[in-house]
């Protein structure tokens, strides 16, 4: 037998940053080599996504993950023991097939993508290779075999929407050091806005705890406050609104919009959808914002490629919803002119491969893409690897505060010393940034 098969499979019940079951599977080899990862969950989602196997019932309120455990253990231990870890798109193919269904609901997604992402952490301990590296030799021949780089962070400030008790509509108000000239000066510029914006929304008594992905739990009037205040902290922390730290949105409007109508409760107003991309291209112009994340709801595509067309060209459109990491999705939202960036979120697809494939749906369609992290972590720090060794420009993780966070911010630092410095992808990637 190989050194690479996989020999056992070991799943256990483990917590998430909600104090919510989730799981977690180790892959053993017949080499001796291991890999263990971590399911993430998110809080806003799309409808076309994977979905978690949950148990129901009233154990830990109906979130617990025993049958998805015994998917791990059972038909999917029983399909893929044998197989070569090396060869990660049969495994995922195996596992798909098992599934049959069209959004993992059989196995459960979080089954799925758990035992996908530790076979490649088993493959690469086998090649006795760092994961991103392991990622990156093997990312196939689609990909530019450029030296990897570290991605440009996308880091959360304040939190609303579904991570927020909906104390503001929109779910998360970002920074990005769009200036920087290193991934290690983007993360101390990000700390010096956090502390700023701490200090601001203290003085003002418009804090009131802390969101699901780590940011300020704001009490804001409006959803504009929230733009004018985080401009305020980037000026505060000694940097340039717009020139050294931008903003970034992600509205995530399917929280709250349905058929082209959209209830902003912290306004009090009901609008459509010209209604609200008007609002909207009024913030970029005021409020250095650069990114907009589902700006329209995912059952609303004409309100998005209106969107799209009305929005400067330098703005980033990313897709979540609409695309929940599926290739297909992803080149028909570029063919309909949609949006320019995709977000890849490896437990929307439900395995490494088909994760992989939306990636590279967007790169073969020239967008960009960013990795991105759920609500619902853990200590898991997979998606950093998987955005420097894949080439993704931009990394999404939550905020510049609490641990599960802070250890997919803090790999980047160690895998930027690997790389020999904490380079970012070149300036010409990114529209709004120096040439």
């Amino acid at each position: 037998m190989s050194r690479t098969a996989i020999s056992r499979l070991h799943g256990r019940r483990v917590w998430d940053s909600r104090g919510r079951p989730t799981v977690e599977v180790q892959v053993e080899l017949s080499g001796g080599a291991r890999g263990r990862a971590i399911a993430p969950a998110g809080a806003s989602r799309g409808r076309h996504e994977a979905i978690d196997l949950r148990d129901g019932g009233p154990r830990f309120d109906g979130w617990d993950v025993a049958e998805a455990l015994r998917a791990v253990t059972g038909p999917i231990a029983d399909a893929v023991t044998g197989m070569d870890a090396a060869d990660q798109a049969a495994i995922d193919q195996a596992m798909i097939d098992l599934d049959g269904t069209p959004n993992k609901a059989e196995l459960g997604g979080n089954a799925m993508i758990a035992t996908s992402m530790a076979v490649l952490h088993a493959a690469a301990g086998a090649a006795d290779q760092p994961l991103w590296r392991h990622v990156w030799e093997t990312a196939g021949p689609s990909d530019t075999r450029t030296a990897p780089v570290l991605p440009l962070p996308e880091i959360q400030i304040f939190g609303g929407g579904a991570h927020a008790g909906r104390r503001v509509d929109v779910q998360d108000f970002m920074v990005i050091a769009t200036g920087a000239d290193d991934y290690e000066q983007a993360l101390a510029w990000t700390a010096e806005v956090y502390i700023a914006a701490g200090k601001i929304m203290a003085e003002r008594a418009l804090l009131q705890g802390v969101a699901d992905e780590g940011g300020y739990w704001p009490a804001f009037d409006t959803n504009e406050q929230a733009a004018e205040t985080l401009i305020q902290a980037i000026e505060t922390a000694g940097r340039k609104p717009g020139e050294e730290v931008a903003l970034s949105l992600d509205v995530a409007a399917s929280e709250f919009g349905q058929g082209g109508r959209y209830r902003l409760t912290r306004d009090d107003r009901e609008i459509g959808s010209a209604e609200l991309a008007e609002m909207l291209i009024d913030w970029v112009r005021r409020y250095a914002i650069v990114s907009i994340e589902d700006p329209m709801a995912e059952d609303d595509p004409e309100g998005f490629i209106a969107f799209a067309r009305r929005a400067p060209t330098s703005l980033q459109i990313v897709g979540d919803d609409l695309l929940v990491t599926d290739a297909e999705r992803v080149r028909a939202a570029h063919r309909d002119g949609a949006c320019n960036t995709a977000l890849i979120k490896p437990n929307q697809a439900g395995t490494v491969t088909e994760t992989k494939a939306a990636l590279d749906a967007a790169h073969g369609a020239r967008m960009d893409a960013i990795v991105s992290a759920r609500s619902g972590e853990t200590e898991d720090v997979t998606i950093v690897h998987l955005a420097v060794g894949w080439g993704a420009k931009q990394l999404k993780v939550g905020s510049f505060s609490r641990s599960e966070r802070m250890a997919k911010w803090n790999e980047g630092l160690r895998i930027g010393d690997a790389l020999g410095g904490f380079a970012l992808p070149g300036r010409s990637a990114f529209p709004w940034g120096r040439s």
